[in-house]
């Protein structure tokens, strides 16, 4: 049977990788795996090409876009790109995988844009962005400015929140985990998880 696609987006701070992974690990039955996306960047460490990403250099990636091959991609800083193919999304999704998509909401809008009823777009929300604030700073990872852009960034994001197939609110950890647990299983058709 051919996968379907779950594609997740929240602001930084929202818990969303905390709960894919919960739903990755906990959960096989989903048969839930990342694509291997494609980035401009040099590999780091002991990465290895189509293993944890197609490494390509800018002038590929741009190839690559001006073909149109790519399901979503983007530019994060200049020539360093981050992109999904659409013939690696194909061969996961014809092998039975159900293909999972960790991206921004710009990127989740042309996602199900693509794939309509075969993709499932989930929003992680944060209960507020005061509470947001509160993790980020508990983090202790980022200087007070760099805190603030996100914040604002979050807030941007949050008014996409009604464009997806279904919210989150990341208030309990793990009501959160169940309630996207019940979303997704009910999506792709599986019962009893």
């Amino acid at each position: 049977m051919k996968g379907k696609l779950i594609i997740f987006a929240a602001p930084s701070g929202s818990g969303k990788s905390t709960i894919i992974n919960w739903l990755m690990q906990e959960h096989p039955e989903l048969n839930m795996h990342f694509s291997i996306s494609c980035t401009s960047r040099a590999p780091r460490g002991t990465e290895q090409h189509g293993v944890e990403y197609f490494f390509l250099t800018p002038e590929e990636f741009r190839a690559k876009i001006a073909n149109d091959e790519f399901v979503e991609y983007e530019e994060v800083y200049a020539d360093r790109y981050y992109g999904t193919l659409k013939s690696q999304v194909e061969k996961q999704l014809e092998q039975g995988e159900n293909v999972v998509f960790d991206v921004d909401v710009h990127g989740a809008m042309n996602i199900k844009k693509a794939y309509g009823s075969q993709a499932i777009s989930v929003f992680i929300q944060p209960p507020s962005i005061e509470e947001l604030r509160r993790r980020l700073n508990g983090r202790a990872t980022d200087a007070p400015e760099v805190i603030e852009q996100r914040i604002e960034r979050a807030e941007y994001e949050l008014s996409f929140a009604p464009k997806f197939d279904t919210v989150v609110v990341n208030d309990d950890l793990q009501e959160a985990k169940e309630n996207a647990l019940q979303k997704i299983a009910q999506f792709l058709g599986i019962t009893n998880s």
